[in-house]
């Protein structure tokens, strides 16, 4: 087989059709096939279809459950609670966004708990998804443990991600950070293994706590943290919100989102949603104009999330180009 471009819809009818035939009901499968199609869309393509075979996997082995059914509650006016049942996260925030909608727009502000969940793909597509309904969106999603403490070489948390997205008034995000506490994803890691490549200094340590540029050794060690003590400072916040708060597993609890072993990881992930009305009215808009042109009016510079913006345009004019190796991967999936 050849290398081939695929249309984003082509990438989202593969990804579903995999995905049903590893086991997964419809709605497990859609919202994860959405979610592959917007990684795709932006360029992120260690979380789009490079991940579907390791789904599909997960799906066979019984660490993500396929028939999952989730379920949500209200238990007060601005929180909104959805147990994913072990199935993915995509399903079971999708479960519980209307509920969560209705109550951020009646409250001005609320929360949705998610636990008992596989990982939500790019969290930076949930915080923009708020955005793009005019609300100022702050995600957080914990993660099966790979980062030691600094002087430490057991790891305790895991790569623990924060997204932040604020809309622009006219449907769409004005910016999206969406950043880890780790000097770089775990998944990049995964994906210089898979190619034989070395990491770059700073990343990860060894399993000795030494430092690595050994892919393998790196996924047998642990990663580092952005910017020393206070990229794990990051990381703990994420775990506070995303498991203590919602009810998932601690990540030293957690199964390994890769590999077949372990079961469920049974993780977490919180939303806050923020109607920017109920608190500053029109002001809000002006007053992110005023801080994002301080940024742009600079040459060289950018806001964060401008690159899969520009991705996204490219990508959707020319397709995704998809390896042959990785085809002939999802085919056997």
């Amino acid at each position: 087989m050849t290398d081939m471009a695929l249309t984003l819809d082509q990438v989202e009818e593969l990804a579903l059709q995999t995905l049903l035939g590893a086991g997964a009901c419809m709605q497990q499968a859609a919202s994860v096939a959405r979610s592959t199609r917007l990684a795709e869309r932006d360029g992120i393509r260690s979380h789009g279809l490079m991940y579907v075979p390791i789904y599909s996997e997960h799906l066979r082995c019984g660490k993500v459950l396929g028939a999952a059914r989730p379920t949500v509650a209200r238990p007060r006016p601005a929180t909104v609670q959805v147990d994913a049942a072990h199935g993915f996260a995509h399903a079971a925030i999708d479960a519980g966004w209307p509920e969560f909608d209705a109550a951020v727009r009646e409250q001005g502000i609320a929360a949705i708990a998610i636990a008992r969940s596989y990982n939500c793909g790019v969290l930076g597509h949930h915080a923009e998804r708020l955005a793009e309904a005019g609300l100022v969106g702050l995600c957080f999603t914990n993660a099966p443990a790979s980062m030691a403490p600094i002087g430490g070489r057991q790891p305790v948390i895991g790569t623990n991600p924060f997204a932040l997205a604020v809309p622009d008034g006219a449907g769409r995000a004005r910016l999206v950070i969406d950043q880890s506490a780790s000097a770089i994803a775990k998944s990049e890691i995964m994906l210089r293994a898979r190619k034989g490549e070395a990491i770059e200094p700073g990343w990860a340590l060894d399993a000795d706590g030494q430092p690595t540029e050994d892919a393998e050794a790196a996924l047998a060690g642990s990663m580092l943290p952005a910017g020393g003590q206070k990229g794990f400072g990051m990381g703990l916040m994420v775990e506070i919100f995303a498991a203590a708060l919602s009810g998932g597993n601690l990540g030293l609890e957690a199964s390994p989102f890769s590999g077949p072993k372990g079961g469920p990881p049974g993780t977490g992930q919180f939303f806050i949603g923020i109607d920017p009305a109920a608190f500053s009215g029109d002001s809000f808009h002006t007053a992110i104009l005023r801080l994002t042109a301080a940024i742009t009016d600079q040459p060289g510079t950018r806001l964060p999330g401008a690159r899969r913006a520009a991705n996204c345009q490219r990508i959707e004019s020319e397709g995704v180009q998809v390896d042959a190796a990785l085809m002939d991967r999802i085919k056997a999936a």
